[in-house]
């Protein structure tokens, strides 16, 4: 089920619909545009805490998933502190695989 995850992490990266890392994540959610953000287990308490609240306070559904390299690896890139989807089906379908499957989410 995690690399079915992976899988459209890679897909909303194709079709330009993900933004990753602090800044693009931040800036995703600042203007609406998120329907989905996603945080590595190894991320700093600090990132955790900021993409938690700010996600709870615009109603952003959130999942800490994965590793920094994992999410970096899904997209071709290196490692990665967040990520935020910004196309709704495709953040149900993440939604749905992480709900329904074995992937390890908090």
């Amino acid at each position: 089920m995690v690399n079915k995850l992976y899988g459209l992490i890679g897909l909303c990266q194709r079709a330009r619909k993900l933004r990753s890392g602090e800044f693009a994540t931040e800036k995703s959610l600042k203007e609406g545009k998120s329907f989905l953000v996603l945080i590595p287990e190894d991320a700093s308490d600090n990132t955790k805490k900021k993409f938690i609240n700010m996600a709870v306070y615009r109603n952003v559904p959130y999942y800490i998933i994965g590793t920094k390299e994992a999410l970096g690896h899904a997209v071709g890139q290196a490692e990665r502190s967040s990520m935020s989807i910004e196309d709704q089906g495709l953040a149900e379908a993440m939604i749905k695989n992480i709900d329904g499957g074995s992937a390890n989410v908090r």
